[in-house]
């Protein structure tokens, strides 16, 4: 009896930690990668800060979102398409040397050629 009234409590503890751990282990999410986005050819993106930016021109609502621009907040130093080369400064369609802008809405801004491209943070909800 004894015997029984102290290994109850201690295998339903046992469950309920290796149970919530095993869960959060497997259930976790993260930004998404270069990887999930090149993985259609049409993706326009640029990596930094460890975060995935996306072409937004054709997005109605930041098409039409009215911005000051901001400071500059990096520089586009390497181009290519292959997802394991990516790094901090690296897209696979902007040219080297191309600036980015942060703005006073959640668009950041490319220009190209003088010409203003929004991009949106890919960031997991």
């Amino acid at each position: 009896m004894k015997v029984t009234k102290i290994l109850l409590p201690i295998c339903g503890l046992l469950i309920i930690l290796f149970g919530c751990s095993q869960g959060n282990r497997y259930n976790t999410t993260g930004n998404p990668t270069p990887e999930d986005f090149l993985e259609n050819k049409d993706a326009d993106i640029f990596l930094l800060d460890g975060i995935v930016f996306s072409n937004a021109q054709d997005v109605e609502w930041v098409a039409e979102l009215e911005y000051k621009l901001g400071k500059r907040i990096g520089e586009i130093t390497k181009q290519t398409d292959n997802a394991s080369r990516f790094k901090d400064g690296t897209a696979n369609k902007l040219q080297v040397g191309t600036k980015i802008y942060e703005t006073d809405t959640p668009a950041f801004i490319a220009i190209v050629n003088d010409k203003e491209i929004p991009y949106l943070k890919m960031i997991e909800g």
